[in-house]
């Protein structure tokens, strides 16, 4: 019985000395700069496409902030998602396409408070064939607290002038 007296009274101690965890983001990670304008986004959001085309995005902020979830519906077109995480001093976003490929492009923020950040291809998966159409530059664009704009860029057959989203936040 003294033995597991004993017992109990180290793992109390223990359990004690533990640093809390919750929901909240880990205090021991700073995030690369202009990670803070993306989840900033967290919410609803409506906006149209270059030709008008209505279009909703919604962000959420997961993963004990180190990730953000992009779930973008452009009109009648699948719903595609796109994430956005921390990768050391940059910032990594993986877009899962409707193309059913999934394109990774990194940026790297000149400051901690940027109105511009200027995603660049990295690489992408599941591609049938390496001139296959597929998402290569990302640029988000912040104007205020309450609207941002993204462009696109597409490679492949029918690529050129990006496809711009401008959006509003839902209130």
């Amino acid at each position: 019985m003294r033995n597991r007296l004993v017992l109990l009274s180290i793992l109390l101690a223990a359990a004690l000395a533990l640093p809390a965890v919750s929901g909240e983001e880990h205090p021991a990670k700073k995030d690369p700069a202009g990670f803070a304008r993306i989840k900033s986004l967290a919410g609803e959001w409506t906006g149209k496409t270059s030709d008008g085309t209505p279009v909703k995005v919604t962000y959420e902020v997961v993963s004990g902030g180190s990730a953000v979830v992009e779930t973008l519906r452009p009109g009648d077109e699948a719903t595609m998602v796109t994430v956005y995480h921390a990768d050391g001093d940059s910032i990594l976003v993986t877009h899962y396409c409707a193309m059913n490929n999934q394109p990774r492009m990194r940026a790297k923020a000149p400051s901690d408070n940027p109105k511009e950040l200027a995603f660049s291809f990295v690489d992408v998966t599941n591609l049938s064939k390496p001139d296959e159409g597929h998402m290569s530059g990302l640029t988000l664009t912040f104007e205020d607290a309450d609207h941002f704009s993204q462009a696109w860029t597409w490679t492949g057959p029918g690529g050129g002038k990006p496809e711009v989203f401008r959006y509003q936040r839902k209130k």
